[in-house]
């Protein structure tokens, strides 16, 4: 047990997780899906979509035959919905391209939509037992500080380092043990913050823990100012209905259902009159907040504007009853908005 996958796959066996809703089989598409939801998501946040996006589509037909809005519902409030949409396009392709039966090599799921190289190996190992290298960014974050490797991950040489040493630890053997073990290795030991160094079983010879370097690598991304973006959300309320418009499919929410945006300095009253034909009988100014991307903040100023029975509908945009509102494919900020309206 000297070397380090070994110890890796050792350490697994007596503490990794082995309980979790998508272990404990070698299931392509489940392995698929729950490698899909847990990039830039926590494994405690996502167990409960994952059971309920497996309820709803069991299998691969089911979740092809679907259409999009279904999906995204279902995914809504996990966020990075490019995801939903990649998911849902892969199942299609896959049933389409390849009879239904899930690609099994490294090189063929990552012609998959969503699907990178790091992703496709991991579903091939842990589905079809494939000797690859995983690089997420809890096996980043070991491999820097066990093989010394300065820098940002995200830089493009220190990521290749990063590979060159992942392929040159994989064991002949119990792919699967270790490469579990390495995700929980980096999900419970060695984390971002005061990793547990005297519990991982590569600490002897780890370069970060040896040297006193354990609080320097990796190094972090390099910190960028983040734009900041201002927005008027309009609640538009006609006999206990909720105007939703329906977002464009590339960008911010893409396919998701959304309210109606405005830039701050814009009357509401009067744009619902001009661009819609609606008349306001009563407008109120909701508390505002601050929702956060990786890339920019949105400052969101929601107003709520009861109005007088409508004409019509828009194009693009649907009515849908308040308390229904919630069962769309809303954005987290939107959903949460609804939300107040709905209990209040």
């Amino acid at each position: 047990m000297n070397t380090f996958a070994s110890r890796i796959v050792h350490w697994h066996g007596h503490h990794g997780r082995h309980d979790l809703p998508w272990q404990s089989t070698r299931d392509p598409y489940r392995i698929w899906l729950s490698e899909i939801m847990l990039q830039q998501t926590q494994v405690a946040t996502v167990i409960p979509y994952f059971r309920r996006f497996v309820a709803r589509f069991p299998d691969l037909p089911a979740l092809a035959a679907a259409h999009e809005d279904e999906v995204l519902a279902v995914w809504s409030g996990l966020g990075y919905y490019s995801r939903a949409r990649h998911l849902h396009a892969a199942a299609r392709a896959i049933v389409a391209g390849h009879a239904g039966a899930f690609p099994a090599t490294p090189a063929a799921l990552m012609q998959l939509p969503g699907v990178g190289r790091s992703t496709a190996a991991a579903i091939a190992a842990l589905a079809f037992g494939q000797h690859c290298a995983i690089l997420d960014g809890n096996v980043k974050r070991i491999l820097a500080r066990h093989g010394g490797i300065a820098g940002w991950p995200g830089d493009r040489k220190v990521e290749s380092a990063l590979w060159t040493l992942a392929e040159s630890l994989l064991p002949r053997t119990a792919i699967e043990a270790y490469t579990q073990g390495m995700m929980d290795l980096g999900a419970l030991v060695c984390t971002r913050s005061r990793p547990a160094c005297a519990a991982c079983p590569v600490s002897a010879d780890c370069i970060a823990h040896t040297q006193d370097r354990v609080r320097e690598l990796p190094a972090p991304r390099p910190r960028k100012t983040l734009p900041e973006r201002q927005v008027q959300m309009l609640l538009l309320l006609d006999r206990g209905e909720l105007m939703l418009e329906k977002r464009p499919s590339r960008g911010i929410w893409g396919s998701l259902w959304s309210l109606p945006e405005l830039a701050p300095d814009v009357d509401a009253a009067r744009h619902c009159r001009d661009h819609f034909g609606f008349v306001a009988l009563d407008q109120q100014n909701l508390p505002p907040f601050t929702h956060s991307f990786t890339h920019f903040r949105l400052h969101i100023r929601p107003v709520r504007l009861q109005l007088a029975p409508r004409p019509g509908t828009p194009p693009g945009r649907i009515w849908i009853p308040l308390a229904d509102a919630l069962d769309a494919a809303l954005p987290t900020p939107v959903r949460t908005l609804v939300g107040q309206l709905v209990h209040q």
